[in-house]
């Protein structure tokens, strides 16, 4: 199933999309629809909240990848990642001769073509970096479109086509369709790249970190003469990335030309004031609620970008003020009992370190317990069973959950059980349980007035999130809401 459509059809009126229940692709519909597209879609399954924004739009959803969906013949058919060759419904489009795309296809083409574009990439941080830099590109008047992979609190979207020049978009490096392999962020036309860190992941499609580090080689390749690529020079393997570069790098991380200074962390507010320095010299403080080395690094990238398009200290200054925060990322559920329950996304070591470093500093001396489920495509692998190990180090209490993936070669899996015994054998208390409602229980019976409780997943992780709340109001009472 070769790319059937380069360009789009001449004649664009109604387009379907298959896989629509998707995050990115719920977003695309919504901005097809702003656009004034007639919009439909199949997917598997339909829930909340995704089905709900779905509705709110007027869009229907078809259940099932079925050749029917397509009888209204749509001008266009969106191919989302998760549609595989074989499905009935992606045979019918090929059988009908219908023009179809990836979603990054019809994004670059339909809302990106005449941008100027940021493209947010990296394996950690993308969904941070993207979020904070169309925050504060907004608040600076520059109105630039967004698509990001998380929900920033205050906007009721994660994607808008935008009333100004610039364009923010997460640049996903995993592929784009199954006819099309390339990674997603190919498709962006980035005018100024953020590369936040490029490490093995993706287990399912890179074979090694080399093999991670071809597909950002290409990405910087693509730049233009009079782009720019905004790179964490700290860390060797995006050096590596950017030596074949034809534009402007703007180089950040410590002691770099863009550099960042934690001032002090608010415990009572959960906030850090910060520093960025350029060439040494202050060019600007701030104040957000983003807490830790990885995301003062993270401010200072978007600074960095932001700088470039003119932005100023003052309407950065005043970005950060009014920024909320992102759900999912050390997002604050609910405090019951004076027990703070968190939600984030982080799965793989990496960033399971840094936001568990992040939360010590947040939080100071509260017991931190850290709930771990191990979800993803790498993270059910063995592949970083000795770094997961040491990955736990900052917190009290460690909890993983027993996760098993048949499709995965016994050989090849992570074993949780070992995990914990290796979390142990370095001081720290640690568990592995086989249930959800396990980890729960055990959690509202031990948990302290003050304690942490930071659930760790890139999956709904069988509600554990209510689960908890609701078992910890039973013991201490009515919750807080975060």
């Amino acid at each position: 199933m070769p790319l059937h459509t380069q360009g789009l059809p001449a004649e664009l009126k109604s387009i379907h999309i298959l896989g629509i229940c998707g995050t990115a692709m719920g977003s695309i519909a919504g901005m097809l629809k702003d656009a004034g597209y007639a919009v439909t879609g199949s997917d598997t399954g339909a829930y909340p909240p995704m089905s709900d924004y779905l509705a709110s739009l007027g869009i229907t959803i078809q259940l099932g990848y079925v050749a029917s969906n397509l009888d209204h013949d749509p001008d266009l058919v969106v191919v989302g990642n998760v549609i595989r060759a074989t499905y009935e419904e992606a045979v019918a489009v090929v059988e009908r001769d219908m023009d179809y795309c990836s979603f990054p296809h019809v994004l670059g083409e339909l809302f990106m073509k005449d941008a100027t574009s940021i493209v947010c990439a990296g394996t950690h941080g993308k969904t941070t970096t993207s979020s904070i830099t169309a925050w504060l590109a907004d608040a600076a008047g520059l109105n630039p479109g967004y698509l990001i992979g998380g929900v920033v609190k205050g906007w009721d979207r994660t994607a808008r086509a935008g009333g100004g020049t610039h364009f923010v978009i997460e640049g996903d490096e995993y592929d784009t369709a199954f006819f099309d392999k390339r990674p997603k962020f190919m498709s962006y036309r980035a005018n100024t790249a953020i590369l936040t860190s490029v490490e093995f992941d993706h287990a399912d499609i890179y074979r090694d970190l080399e093999h991670c580090q071809e597909a950002f080689r290409d990405l910087v390749r693509s730049m233009p003469e009079d782009g720019c690529v905004v790179a964490r020079w700290d860390h060797p393997s995006v050096r590596a990335v950017c030596e074949e570069s034809p534009c402007e790098v703007r180089k950040y991380g410590p002691d770099q030309d863009w550099d960042g200074r934690i001032e002090r962390v608010d415990h009572e507010t959960g906030t850090m004031t910060f520093t960025v320095l350029r060439g040494g010299e202050t060019f600007g403080t701030f104040t957000s609620n983003l807490v830790g080395e990885h995301n003062l690094y993270n401010q200072v990238a978007a600074v960095a970008a932001l700088e470039r398009e003119g932005c100023t200290a003052a309407q950065l200054a005043e970005g950060f003020r009014t920024f909320r925060g992102i759900k999912r990322r050390q997002d604050v559920v609910a405090e019951p009992g004076g027990v703070t329950i968190l939600d984030d996304f982080a799965h793989h070591p990496t960033a399971v370190q840094v936001t568990t470093e992040a939360l010590r500093l947040r939080f100071g001396g509260r017991r931190l317990w850290v709930v771990f489920e191990p979800r993803s495509n790498t993270s059910r692998r063995k592949i970083f069973q000795e770094p997961y190990a040491e990955a736990f180090g900052e917190a009290d209490l460690v909890t993983i959950k027993a996760t098993y993936d048949e499709r995965i070669p016994l050989e090849e899996r992570l074993d949780p059980h070992e995990l914990a015994g290796a979390i142990r054998a370095r001081g720290t208390e640690a568990s592995c349980l086989d249930k959800t409602d396990d980890i729960v229980a055990l959690v509202a019976a031990n948990a302290l007035e003050g304690d942490v409780v930071a659930v760790y997943s890139n999956g709904g992780f069988d509600g554990i999130h209510k689960k908890l709340v609701e078992a910890l109001e039973q013991r201490f009472g009515r919750a807080t809401e975060g």
